[in-house]
C-alpha cells in the first residue's frame, strides 16, 4: 500500500516553498503534491520516493507531518474513467475521504484517494480492469 506524507503548514508566505527546500535538500523526490486549505493553515499531501526519510526531514526542520496509508489505482484517461470507478465504490458503501488525480503517460491516470475500509478494494478494481497499485508502482 503506498504511503503519504501529510503536512500541516501555516498559511504564510513562502511556507510551501521552504517544505519543497527541505526535501529537496534531503535529497528526496515529489511524486505527486496537493494542497488544500483554510483559513489558517493548509493541508499538503505529497508521494514521495522514500516516505519516512521525508517525514523525518520535514520534522526536524519543524513541520506538523504524518505518514498515512493511501489507495493508488491506475484508470484510463478517457471521458468517464473517473466516474466509473467512483460509482463502484459508491454501489459497495465505500466512503472516500478525499482523493485526488495526476497524469501517468498519455492514456492512463492515477487516482490517489483515502478510505477507512479498504476491504473489497482490490476486487473491485479488479473487476472493472483496472490496476491497483503499490509504492514501486508510483
Amino acid at each position: 500500500m503506498p504511503h503519504q506524507v501529510t503536512v500541516f503548514l501555516e498559511n504564510e508566505k513562502g511556507r510551501l516553498a521552504s517544505m519543497c527546500r527541505t526535501l529537496a535538500d534531503a535529497n528526496i523526490n515529489m511524486n505527486a503534491l496537493t494542497v488544500a486549505d483554510t483559513a489558517s493553515y493548509g493541508v499538503a499531501r505529497l508521494l514521495v520516493d522514500q516516505p519516512e526519510q521525508a517525514c523525518e526531514a520535514l520534522s526536524k526542520a519543524g513541520y506538523r507531518v504524518r505518514l498515512v496509508d493511501v489507495s493508488a489505482v491506475e484508470i484510463p484517461n478517457v471521458p468517464g474513467g473517473l466516474a466509473v470507478l467512483l460509482e463502484a465504490f459508491d454501489d459497495a458503501g465505500l466512503n472516500l475521504e478525499y482523493a485526488y488525480c495526476f497524469g501517468s503517460g498519455e492514456d492512463k491516470v492515477v487516482v490517489i484517494f483515502r478510505t477507512e475500509v479498504v476491504e473489497g478494494i482490490a476486487g473491485i478494481v479488479d473487476r472493472l480492469g483496472y490496476r491497483l497499485l503499490k509504492s514501486n508502482d508510483l
